[in-house]
């Protein structure tokens, strides 16, 4: 095959995708494209036919545009059609569906096209009033008794993006076999033409909403409520539910940040709308200085995840997303929460040392909620990614409204005491060590070099990492007792030092995350936490050097 009739092919492949589509504006992008690509000049029509954006157990999230290999009414339309067939063949026939949807560009679009896919199906289909978080469609699933729900959104990714996903009826996110079910049926979907479309389903009352607020608020105990704080839902659709629960939970209104008050699907005072990412808290700790704050909080653009920064000597830093799951394990553990405590297994050893030590059982799963929202008999659930389930048998997912809103309890009980948060951290190190964590993300230009870095890692492990011995190597893409499956390797160290290393779902990066156990003694002449923290930098940093050299070559 030539170049041209390769080219030719290509234009033909995008004008059929065009005349299917029933968007305007991507039907226009697609002609411009080809319009280009008949005069001979570079376009990406390549990379949008490349393939199909792939259906997995996040359902799907890609950039908008036009092209099988995006974001658009076409995919979206063919996604909601396979889900309903998946649904139909496994006895769900004639249920119900609940559909939320964010802020982003073409949420509700999306939200409205799923829903006429699913009436036309023969389903109940509802849809939330507003833009609101994710975990209120999960609370949805369970208050309304619902075969599935879909949540269109794109979480804390770039503006140019969006997603779609997927819950069944236990409220909990997809797994496999059900991911790949749901491809195969999506795969033979036929002509949109054909698709049988319905109306746009139900409004949900806003009662769900106010029973959601309820529940949230209801999670807070009698306590005090004396705290400055200060919030920012990064352009995101929390804004409005947090102030709503802070307030009936007792607090006085947060110090909202102005600029970053409203919903805003393009992010426009932020490189990356996701916490985490360096400088997208800036805005708020600036606020917390000048307002004299005691906690900076805040949500990324769906809101099931919580961020937490506290003063120290040198200012705000951020905290770790470990370092807030072992605050809230805390927190729940002293007001007798029992049942298990559940973690991801890139997230600390911490959490099970402390439900140990409160006599409750504790499991480690895969990474990503939609395995830890299965743990039975869940108590609490958290990942390092900031995700934290502290209401289980409400939401089954990441919640970063309760989250933040028992963070806010945690620091006003320690506010009343003369303490912070950080003494409490403290506290937790002396009774179980200092757990420090850090990552190593390693970006490859080459898809390849991933698998084959994996492969030789696997052939030639290390023998010892920043002076500590390499004890034990676990290729977890071989499963364990208690773990399916994965692309991953684990090297426990001496010390209780240990490293994991697996590519990235959602980046060309290989991802290692690195923990150090110091133990923190009783003489304080020995310097205390703080010692421990120093030396805990320096043992993370030394693992970091033989990880680039050794691992990666770099």
């Amino acid at each position: 095959m030539t170049a041209a009739t390769s080219e030719t092919e290509l234009i033909e492949r995008a004008r059929a995708w065009a005349a299917e589509d029933p968007d305007e504006q991507t039907r226009a992008e697609l002609g411009a494209l080809v319009e280009a690509a008949g005069r001979g000049e570079p376009t990406d029509l390549a990379d949008r036919f490349a393939g199909t954006l792939e259906f997995g157990t996040a359902g799907l999230r890609g950039a908008l545009g036009a092209g099988p290999n995006r974001m658009n009414r076409v995919v979206v339309t063919r996604a909601a059609a396979g889900l309903a067939a998946y649904l139909r063949d496994t006895g769900h026939a004639g249920g119900s569906v609940v559909i939320g949807f964010d802020a982003r560009h073409n949420s509700d679009v999306f939200a409205r096209d799923t829903a006429e896919i699913m009436t036309g199906a023969g389903f109940k289909a509802y849809v939330m009033p507003r833009t609101l978080p994710t975990p209120l469609l999960a609370f949805a699933i369970r208050e309304l008794g619902c075969a599935a729900g879909v949540m269109v959104t794109a979480s804390h990714n770039p503006p140019q993006d969006n997603g779609y996903k997927v819950y069944l009826g236990d409220g909990s996110q997809i797994v496999p076999p059900a991911d790949g079910e749901i491809a195969a049926r999506i795969a033979v979907v036929g002509p949109l033409a054909d698709l049988p479309r319905g109306d746009a389903g139900r409004l949900v009352g806003e009662e769900i909403v106010d029973r959601y607020l309820d529940t949230v608020a209801g999670l807070a105990g009698d306590g005090p409520r004396d705290l400055t704080l200060v919030y920012t839902p990064l352009h995101g659709v929390g804004g409005t539910t947090v102030a709503q629960v802070l307030e009936t939970a007792g607090f006085d209104a947060p110090h909202v940040v102005e600029q970053q008050e409203h919903p805003d699907p393009d992010f426009p005072t932020v490189a990356f709308p996701n916490p985490e990412e360096p400088g997208a808290m800036d805005l708020a700790m600036d606020l917390a200085a000048r307002s004299g704050a005691d906690l900076v909080v805040a949500n990324d653009p769906d809101a099931d995840r919580c961020a937490v920064a506290v003063p120290d000597a040198h200012g705000w830093r951020m905290l770790r997303g470990d370092e807030v799951g072992a605050l809230l394990a805390h927190h729940l553990l002293a007001r007798g929460r029992t049942g298990t405590f559940a973690n991801s297994i890139v997230s600390s050893s911490l959490l099970g040392k402390m439900a140990a030590a409160a006599g409750q059982p504790h499991e480690e799963t895969l990474t990503g909620f939609k395995w830890i929202g299965r743990v039975e008999g869940l108590a609490f659930g958290y990942e390092e990614a900031l995700g934290y389930c502290c209401d289980p048998e409400h939401v089954r997912d990441k919640d970063g409204v309760s989250a933040l809103l028992l963070v806010c309890e945690l620091a006003a009980e320690a506010k009343a005491q003369g303490r912070g948060l950080t003494d409490i951290l403290d506290d937790i190190a002396h009774e179980h060590g200092l757990h420090a964590t850090d990552q190593l993300s390693v970006r490859f230009e080459d898809l390849a070099h991933i698998p084959a870095t994996m492969e030789r890692l696997r052939a030639t492990p290390p023998t010892s990492l920043g002076g500590l011995a390499v004890e034990l190597v676990e290729d977890l893409s071989e499963g364990t007792a208690q773990l399916p499956p994965t692309d991953g390797l684990r090297y426990s160290l001496a010390e209780g030092a240990r490293v994991i290393v697996r590519p990235s779902g959602t980046e060309p990066k290989v991802k290692c995350y690195l923990e150090v156990v110091v133990p923190v003694g009783e003489d304080p002449d020995d310097g205390g936490v703080d010692a421990a923290r120093i030396s805990a930098v320096g043992r993370l940093d030394a693992i970091k050097a033989d990880l680039r050299s050794s691992a990666f070559g770099a």
